[in-house]
């Protein structure tokens, strides 16, 4: 059996209940696909690779290296999509600056406007800016929410009805929080929800692989990059699980 990024992280009575378990079956690919670029903007990832203990001193949200490395992933996912002729959309965040309204993180607390420095308020301000990585092209989606769900408060539902859209390819972060939300949310829709495991990433280890784990067992298939590479490419027998 091939072994999964969660593997080392079940105890041995996770594994004898998952062995003694009926065999998962995937959800599959529906009719028609999108490819789902979840909030890869400048906040998850800095301005540059660095550490992660590195990265936070200047961007305290980064992901570090793992955001870098997944990245370069997404870039060959949407390339390939695109190629393949599947649309592409992507979401980022609403800041408060632009809607007058608090996002759901804003309860938490933290610096204020009037207690960052110039060069802190100037990263503040390009904090939802998609990075290049994963740029959107003219014509694609782009929507913008603040709450971790793409589809909540946004008109993603509407879109994917409107385009006969039943089928999303995920990629982003955070795979615990946005990724996992919107994953949830599209199973409510009865969605056929695809998450590419070198495309999704997540600043804790532990938390990526458990999150993907549950996502996997439940509303979802995670399916790895060259699964999802060639199912672009034509071949509809690509496995799921």
């Amino acid at each position: 059996m091939v072994e999964r990024i969660w593997d080392r992280f079940l105890t041995e009575e996770d594994k004898a209940h998952l062995a003694a378990s009926r065999e998962k079956k995937g959800y599959g690919f529906g009719k028609k696909a999108a490819v789902l670029s979840v909030d890869n903007y400048r906040n998850g990832v800095g301005d540059r690779p660095e550490p992660l203990l590195e990265a936070i001193k200047t961007w305290p949200s980064s992901t570090g290296l793992p955001g870098w490395k997944a990245l370069g992933h997404i870039s060959e996912l949407l390339a390939a999509a695109r190629k393949a002729r599947i649309p592409v959309i992507h979401t980022t965040g609403l800041g408060e600056e632009e809607s007058g309204m608090p996002n759901w993180t804003a309860r938490r607390g933290g610096r204020g406007k009037d207690q960052r420095t110039e060069e802190e308020q100037e990263r503040f301000l390009r904090r939802y800016d998609i990075v290049e990585q994963a740029a959107p092209l003219p014509g694609e989606v782009v929507l913008k929410k603040n709450s971790p769900s793409a589809f909540f408060g946004t008109p993603l539902a509407a879109h994917l009805i409107g385009e006969g859209i039943d089928t999303l390819l995920v990629c982003g972060e955070s795979a615990s929080g946005c990724v996992r939300a919107t994953v949830v949310d599209g199973c409510s829709y009865r969605l056929h929800m695809i998450v590419v495991e070198e495309c999704v990433y997540e600043r804790h280890e532990a938390s990526l692989a458990m999150s993907l784990f549950d996502m996997d067992q439940k509303y979802g298939d995670v399916i790895s990059l060259s699964a999802a590479l060639d199912w672009l490419k034509g071949d509809i027998d690509v496995p799921t699980t």
